[in-house]
Parts: structure tokens; C-alpha cells; sequence
């Protein structure tokens, strides 16, 4: 019998790409992958570091595989090993600490340990990685999307992240291998592709032919079979009327634009060494509005960062009524250590983080709900993702939630729905039958 692997993801959509790399690695190797609550010989837990509670939660998961299965392998790998690796070796239950650029080599890693219990596995300092670690052509996917990542790491250390030190430098991947990977992910009729990365903006950087994001997804854009390209978040300085008017021209673009604000009042975001002025940010959603009739726009947003006076709170929670964001994604400040906001002065109390999250988590419903309502009577297009019972669930290409009850087979299809009712979360639709 094969062995099996189980993965736990923690975090972003880079994190779901290299957990599906690392378990095509395994399904290479003749091991069979499972679900992380079935009992496995080996369970691999990639981790995030992105706020302390990421920070718990990754030490949780580790600690929970083990009862699964006392005689499991479990491996910890990623952003939290990466920034705490000598915290993460004194939890008892782990076997192996690995960081992000020896995910690729995964299984050569385990099976040093299975056979002479090489534990010690020298941890690249990504601060110094200059090359893109490349999986090779990831296809293993358990959903009707595929994420697909082009780049890592970030130069722009905002005051609150960690993630630079987690990620390292901006290092591209080489756009043939990119096209190469969508052309055998649309072979197993996967029809949209979501395009991520560290901080995708930043994609070209450090290559010395000029090559950006923009070119690469005109090249993607000509992919035969391909339906959908999908943008993870970006960095709002990216757009700008030359980048929209070439990106409007492609056709299989979503009209989906997730633009990380994080505050909307210019002494916070100065703080914060975001590198925009709300004024700025302003004039790039008239940007995108002027071009894109069916634009969706989503955003986070920190709350009660250092520093945050109620004045300054009203002023964010005016721009974001202004803006009238599709959905905003709210995060209470958490301190991170290693970051300059960690040691800044006047820390917020957290029942004020509370009220302000819960405030702006208001803001984001009602305007949700209105956005839905405006869709009722109309003719959508959907690409159908899930299903349970005669429910379909999929989303529009301007990414909308939208429900389907039918006896019809819809998995994996893009099908024309008439809206009927719309609710703060999603849409529920039948199918047009014209």
C-alpha cells in the first residue's frame, strides 16, 4: 500500500499553490494524498506568520495532526518556521522544520528523516534568495479554479508586515514556464486561472528586459481553452491608464480588482509607510470604473493601528462609504514582532479595535447587499464550482457568489442565470432557459 500525506494550509493563496506543488512532489513519489482528517503517515502543515493569531493558529495545527495518527510523520514548513524556526522546533510534536524555498524538495527532506532520521535541515535566509523557486508545472488542484503563482516576495516593507522577512526579495518566475503550467492546467478542463503571488505589482522587477506583469497576462490572455484570468491582490499604484487600457483589451480578464487600501486617511497610511495618498488611490478606482462598467472592487482594511485616533478612524470609515468598496476585508492591528509598528507609541485598547471592526464590518454589509440587489432580473454568467445536493454555488467573473437549485449537471460549467434573489452573501438564481 502507497503511504499517505495529508496537508493543513494556513494563509494566502501562494500557500494553497505550494501545498498543491508539494503534493504533486508526493503523488510523483507514489504516495497518496488524503484529506488532513483521515489518518496519514505523514502530515505536512504549512504555516502562516502573518499576525500572532496566524502565529496560533499554525501552532495549534501542528500540535492537533499528531492525534490522529501518534505515529505520523508531521512537518512544518513556511512563513512561520521561516521567521521562528528555533519557537517552532520546541513543539514536541514536530519532526521536521522546514523553510519556504526547501518546500520544493519536500519529500527528499521527509525521506531522509524516514530512513536515518536526518533532522537538522539547513534553512535558506531568504533576505538573500535571488532565484525564483519553481515547483515545475503545478496541475494537482482539488478545485474547478486553478491558483497559479508568479512571483515571491516583497521590497516594500509596510510598517505592520512581516511578510518580507518571511519571503524575501521580489523574485520573478520565468513567464515561459508560467504560459507552460496554464496550458496543462486548461488540459484537465480547469477553465480559470487566479494569478498570485507575494506582491504581483512588483512582477518583472528584477528581470533586466522590461518584461511586466501587463505582457505576461497578454500572453496568458492567448491561451486556447483558457475562460477566465482572475487578479489576487495587488498593489494599488500598479494601475494607471496605460496598464487598464491595455488590460480592458483581454478578453478573458475578470473585472475583479482586490486594491489593499489598509487605511483611508493619508496620517495612518503614512505611518503605516503605505506609498499612496488617499487622493491618489482615489483617482485609481476612477480609473477603473471609467473602463470597467461591471468593476467589483474589494479591499482590507487594519483597524485601530498605532497611533489611530477616532478622528483619524472617521476618516477611513468616510472614504470606504465614498469608494463604496464591494467588500471590505477588516483586520483588527495585531502587533508583530520585528516590525517597526510593534514598538510604535499608543498602542490601541481592543474593545476600541472591536467597535471599529464592527463598525466597518457594517459599512461592508449593507453596501454587499445593496451591489446584490441591483442584480435581481438580471442575466449573469457563472462558472460553477461546488455542489451540494441540487445547490450549485459558483461565482461571477466579477467574483459574486451565486446559487443555483437544479437537477441539472452544472459542475465545472459557465452557464447563463437569471438572478432572482439577492442576499448580503449571494445571489440565488435559476437557469436561463431562453
Amino acid at each position: 500500500m502507497s503511504k499517505k500525506v495529508a496537508f493543513i494550509t494556513l494563509g494566502c493563496k501562494v500557500n494553497q499553490y505550494e501545498s498543491n506543488g508539494m503534493a504533486q512532489k508526493f503523488l510523483e513519489k507514489g504516495y497518496k494524498v488524503v484529506e488532513h482528517t483521515e489518518k496519514a503517515d505523514i502530515y505536512v502543515v504549512n504555516t502562516c506568520t502573518v499576525t500572532n493569531i496566524s502565529d496560533r493558529k499554525s501552532r495549534q495545527m501542528l500540535r492537533r495532526v499528531k492525534e490522529i495518527n501518534k505515529d505520523s510523520i508531521v512537518i512544518a514548513v513556511g512563513c512561520y518556521v521561516q521567521v521562528a524556526k528555533q519557537d517552532v522546533e520546541k513543539i514536541p510534536e514536530i519532526d521536521l522544520c522546514l523553510g519556504n524555498d526547501e518546500k520544493a524538495n519536500i519529500v527528499d527532506f521527509a525521506e531522509k528523516y524516514i530512513k536515518d532520521k536526518i533532522k537538522e535541515v539547513p534553512m535558506q535566509d531568504v533576505l538573500k534568495s535571488k532565484e525564483f523557486v519553481d515547483f515545475g508545472e503545478v496541475v494537482f488542484t482539488e478545485k474547478t479554479r486553478a491558483v497559479v503563482k508568479i512571483q515571491d516576495g516583497c521590497d516594500r516593507y509596510c510598517s505592520y508586515c512581516i511578510i518580507p522577512y518571511a519571503r524575501g526579495r521580489v523574485r520573478s518566475r520565468n513567464p515561459e514556464n508560467i504560459i507552460e503550467e496554464i496550458k496543462e492546467i486548461v488540459k484537465k478542463d480547469i477553465k480559470e486561472v487566479v494569478i498570485t503571488g507575494i506582491h504581483i505589482a512588483s512582477y518583472g522587477k528584477d528581470f533586466k528586459n522590461g518584461y511586466k506583469l501587463i505582457d505576461l497576462l497578454e500572453e496568458i490572455n492567448k491561451i486556447e481553452g483558457l475562460e477566465r484570468i482572475r487578479l489576487g491582490s495587488i498593489e494599488p499604484l500598479l494601475i494607471n491608464e496605460e496598464f487598464i487600457s491595455r488590460l480592458k483589451k483581454l478578453d478573458k480578464m475578470c473585472p475583479h480588482f482586490h486594491l489593499s487600501l489598509q487605511s483611508g486617511c493619508d496620517e495612518t497610511l503614512k505611518r503605516m509607510n503605505r506609498r499612496y495618498t488617499t487622493e491618489e488611490f482615489k483617482n485609481i478606482v476612477k480609473i477603473i470604473r471609467n473602463n470597467y462598467s461591471d468593476a467589483m472592487l474589494t479591499t482590507d482594511v487594519i483597524v485601530g493601528f498605532p497611533g489611530e485616533t477616532e478622528e483619524e478612524f472617521e476618516n477611513t470609515y468616510k472614504f470606504l462609504k465614498e469608494i463604496k468598496f464591494y467588500k471590505i476585508h477588516v483586520f483588527k492591528y495585531s502587533q508583530r514582532k520585528g516590525t517597526k509598528a510593534a514598538v510604535m507609541p499608543n498602542q490601541i485598547d481592543g474593545n476600541i479595535k472591536e467597535e471599529r471592526s464592527k463598525k466597518i464590518i457594517e459599512l461592508s454589509d449593507s453596501i454587499q447587499e445593496e451591489y446584490n440587489k441591483s442584480y435581481i432580473g438580471k442575466e449573469i454568467e457563472v462558472l460553477f464550482e461546488e455542489e451540494k445536493g441540487e445547490i450549485y454555488k459558483g461565482h461571477t467573473k466579477n467574483y459574486i457568489l451565486a446559487y443555483c437549485k437544479t437537477n441539472e449537471n452544472l459542475n465545472n460549467k459557465i452557464v447563463k442565470v437569471v438572478c432572482k434573489k439577492a442576499y448580503i452573501n449571494h445571489l440565488e438564481c435559476v437557469i436561463n432557459n431562453k
